[in-house]
């Protein structure tokens, strides 16, 4: 979902439309706390930094956890 709407914002789509702006709501939840880490003046790297962070840290957490039942 974070992937999802960093590639949404990058292609400009309308967050009038309900399913972007459910897209949205979900990532904002999801990188709540990596979101305002840093801050930077573009508008553009802002998002790909809050939302990245999250990103890459679902998807580590995501792969040791599998990692670890996989070798139960």
């Amino acid at each position: 979902m974070i992937a999802l709407w960093v590639l949404l914002y990058f292609l400009d789509a309308n967050q009038g439309n309900s399913l972007v702006d459910l897209i949205h709501d979900v990532a904002s939840w999801l990188a709540t706390w990596s979101y305002d880490l840093f801050t930077f003046s573009r508008e553009w790297v802002q998002v790909v930094v809050g939302y990245g962070i999250a990103a890459v840290t679902y998807l580590l957490v995501g792969h040791a956890i599998a990692g670890w039942l996989y070798r139960r």
